[in-house]
C-alpha cells in the first residue's frame, strides 16, 4: 500500500536542536530506501519539512516506519500518515455507459 507521509515540525525546536540527528537520519532514511519501504522523498518547496512516499502493509506498518526516525525519535518532528487509493474516476471514461 502506498502511504504519503508528512512531517511537521514539533513548535519550538531549534536549528541547534537537529544539528546533531542530522548525519543518523540521513543513514537512516537511506537504509529505508534501500530496502523499498521509503519509495521517494522530498522537501517541499516553501518548508524545510520532508514528504516521504513509502510501501507498507498498512498506516500502522507506515507509523512504525517513521517512528523509527532519530528525528521522530528526539521528539523534533512527527509524522502525518495518509494512506492512499488509486484514483477510480478513469471509470467514467472507459466503463459501460448507463
Amino acid at each position: 500500500m502506498k502511504i504519503l507521509a508528512l512531517e511537521r515540525e514539533t513548535p519550538g525546536k531549534t536549528n541547534e536542536e537537529f544539528a546533531p540527528h542530522l548525519k543518523a537520519e540521513a543513514a537512516h532514511i537511506w537504509k529505508l530506501y534501500q530496502s523499498g519501504q521509503v519509495r521517494e522523498i522530498y522537501f517541499r518547496q516553501d518548508l524545510s519539512e520532508a514528504v516521504l512516499v513509502l510501501e507498507c502493509a498498512d498506516k500502522s506498518e507506515a507509523r512504525q516506519l517513521v517512528d523509527s526516525l532519530p528525528l521522530v525519535q528526539a521528539g523534533l518532528i512527527h509524522f502525518e500518515i495518509i494512506p492512499l487509493i488509486p484514483y477510480p474516476g478513469f471509470v467514467r471514461l472507459f466503463g459501460e455507459s448507463e
